[in-house]
Parts: structure tokens; C-alpha cells; sequence
């Protein structure tokens, strides 16, 4: 088995950017994928897969944190694309708070990002792409070259080790310069394997349920802001 976490902001592309790997892998024979998409409420990036002929299993977390719930849950999807015959099952996260750590060491890793997102934007995301081993920047064919190269910058300010690779989501030119940067290990389980980081801290009352606002409530891994001054100074 070989495993590929694909994470990212919401709509910057991961899908479409899973799609066209998995066409060329097809195309040339290379390996036969299966997709687990891990989201928060729906998806229904699932139609787009089983378009394509493509095994996918997709996990809602509702009201529990994404990424907990994607951890407590990619070893039994990896043990599920094993008996599926599969050779590469690409794990996508929901990528919902910039702070999502869906990466696990010695497996490769991408983040996909958005060119029109803003040009501070990489710094504004943790180590999803911090700790990425290639950064997929999506709809750079819109914004200038000029652009492209300052957006890339700011990505290797961020990440100054991973590769950069611009792809067109909608026709897939740039595919293929990622694929030849790939790297597959195999391997039977994530058994004792580790995350590359932490996931968010929890637990507080408002994880558990809680509604009601006010310091009487607040119980558990709460951090609270200092406010200086009167608010109407000068």
C-alpha cells in the first residue's frame, strides 16, 4: 500500500487536483487509487470520483473537530483500500481552520492552495503547509507571472523545503511535473507511525455541548484574550 495525504483550505482545488493525478495513474498504468475524503457536514465530492470510476469512501466528522476525526479514523481507511486491491489511497482532509495537521511522517504530503486567495495567505496557514513535502498552488493560469512568482515566495517563506508546483485544476497542465516529484513508500499499516505535528488542543465545555456565554460556563482548555486600554483613548 502506498499512502498520499492531500490537505488544504476549503475550494482551493484538492479534489480536482486528485482527479488528474488519478487520470495519468490510470492512463499509464502506474497504480490503481481509491480516495478517503474526510469532511465536516456534506461532500459531495464523491459524484466527481465515481464519475471517473474512482473507489471512494467519504467520513463526515458533524460535530466533532476534523482532524480528531480524521486521525481516530485513516488507519482503518488505509486497511479498507488494502482489501480493496488498491495501490495508493489518497487521503483528503476537510481543511477548515488553517491549523489542520493531517500529516504523517514518511508518507508523502501535499497542501493545496488557492494563487487568488491572497498573496499573505501561506502565512496565515499552519502546518498543513508548513509541514508539507509539496505545495500545489491552484488557479495561478488566472493572475499574472509576476503574481505567480510573489505567491510563491510568500509559500517558501513559510515552507522553504517543500517543492512548489502550479497546476491548473481545470485542465491539468502541471500534473504531471508533481507526479514526477512523488515519492511512494509502502507499507502495511499506520500502526505507531506519528503525525508530523499536534493536533488542535481540546478539550473546553464547548466541545462538550455547552451553548451559554459567559466566564461561569468556560471549563477546560480555555484560552482567554488580554484587553488594554479604555477603547476610546485620543
Amino acid at each position: 500500500m502506498k499512502l498520499l495525504t492531500v490537505a488544504g483550505p476549503p475550494s482551493s482545488g484538492k479534489t480536482s487536483v486528485i482527479l488528474h493525478l488519478a487520470r495519468i495513474l490510470r492512463e499509464t498504468g502506474a497504480m490503481k487509487i481509491g480516495v478517503v475524503k474526510f469532511d465536516c457536514l456534506s461532500s459531495s465530492d464523491a459524484e466527481a470520483y465515481e464519475k471517473q470510476g474512482i473507489p471512494i469512501q467519504v467520513g463526515l466528522s458533524v460535530n466533532l473537530c476534523p482532524d480528531h476525526f480524521y486521525i481516530s479514523n485513516i488507519e482503518d481507511a488505509v486497511q479498507w483500500a488494502s482489501a480493496q486491491g488498491l495501490d495508493l489511497l489518497a487521503a483528503e482532509s476537510a481543511g477548515l481552520c488553517n491549523r489542520c495537521s493531517p500529516h504523517i511522517r514518511e508518507v508523502p504530503a501535499l497542501c493545496v492552495i488557492d494563487n487568488l486567495s491572497g498573496s499573505r495567505t501561506p502565512e496565515k496557514i499552519g502546518p498543513m503547509l508548513k509541514f508539507a513535502d509539496i505545495v500545489v498552488v491552484t488557479k495561478g493560469d488566472i493572475v499574472s507571472q509576476a503574481e505567480r512568482e510573489v505567491f510563491a515566495h510568500h509559500v517558501r517563506k513559510v515552507n522553504p523545503r517543500a517543492g512548489v508546483v502550479f497546476v491548473n485544476g481545470i485542465t491539468g497542465q502541471g500534473t504531471m511535473s508533481l507526479l514526477r516529484q512523488l515519492r511512494f513508500p509502502e507499507f502495511d499499516t499506520l500502526q505507531e507511525r506519528r503525525l508530523r505535528f499536534t493536533m488542535p488542543s481540546a478539550l473546553c465545555s464547548y466541545c462538550t455541548g455547552q451553548t451559554r456565554i459567559g466566564r461561569g460556563y468556560q471549563m477546560g482548555n480555555v484560552r482567554k484574550m488580554e484587553f488594554g486600554g479604555t477603547g476610546n483613548d485620543g
